[in-house]
């Protein structure tokens, strides 16, 4: 390990840059900025010292010796005890990489990237206005334009464009419409609780399976998360019947 500079010397004991850095890592980010200058660390620093100092008149008062010292150590010594089984615990669950295969060909349902379109609208308020504008447009007025002088849709500026969605961001009528076309065609009147819509649809990507690799970090994660619950679990019951406890 690579030794870090030593910044100052109290009884004995060295404080380093290392810890000047611990310290700070340990602040909210805002409190961080406001430490970040030479003068900031100085200040920090200064703080280790002063902790230091206190511990050292902890000592020379043998405040060890207290009983109140001597339950909060007790108290920290089990609790870092229990955190360490604990971890110790947990740290023993792997996954193997045939299991995750094994769990992606089982669930490859699961494991889906979304078809989308992108595609552009007119939006009126009557079936009436949708059909004559639909007229013109068979009749040679581009789509865009046609968006541009007659939509209510704030789109209408982008010529109609809606970008790019998938399934679940629009609302079922429109959703269901544009999903079904073929690319250039443009719809019937659909009507939505917004009025209604011509749809020109620009592009499409289908629903396709997300390759084992995509998702490998993904799978490992959940069958982590589920093995160590499970070892949690197990263990648990295991200690119940190990040791004597009772509820009151």
């Amino acid at each position: 390990m690579e030794e870090t500079k030593v910044l100052a010397v109290v009884g004995g004991s060295e404080i380093t840059e290392q810890d000047v850095t611990n310290l700070m890592s340990g602040l909210q980010p805002q409190q961080q900025s406001q430490f970040a200058s030479e003068e900031g660390k100085t200040r920090l620093l200064d703080e280790l010292i002063n902790q230091e100092l206190f511990y050292l008149e902890a000592m020379d008062s043998e405040m060890d010796n207290d009983d109140l010292f001597k339950q909060e150590m007790e108290i920290a010594r089990k609790t870092i005890l229990k955190q360490m089984a604990m971890k110790q615990l947990l740290d023993s669950v792997k996954v193997e990489e045939e299991d995750a295969k094994a769990y992606y060909e089982k669930h490859i349902d699961r494991f889906v990237e979304q078809g989308t379109v992108h595609a552009k609208h007119v939006l009126v308020k009557t079936k009436e206005e949708a059909d004559a504008i639909l007229a013109e447009i068979q009749g040679g007025v581009a789509f865009e334009d046609a968006a541009k002088e007659h939509s209510t849709c704030p789109s209408k500026e982008q010529g109609g464009d809606l970008g790019t969605f998938a399934r679940g961001q629009m609302v079922p009528a429109f959703e269901e419409a544009a999903f079904v076309l073929e690319i250039g065609v443009i719809s019937e009147p659909v009507e939505t609780s917004f009025g209604f819509h011509l749809i020109r649809v620009e592009e499409k990507t289908e629903e396709k399976s997300q390759s084992y690799d995509v998702v490998q970090e993904q799978i490992n994660g959940q069958l982590l998360a589920m093995g160590q619950n499970q070892a949690y679990v197990e263990k648990t019951n295991e200690l119940r019947s190990k040791f004597q406890f009772e509820k009151k």
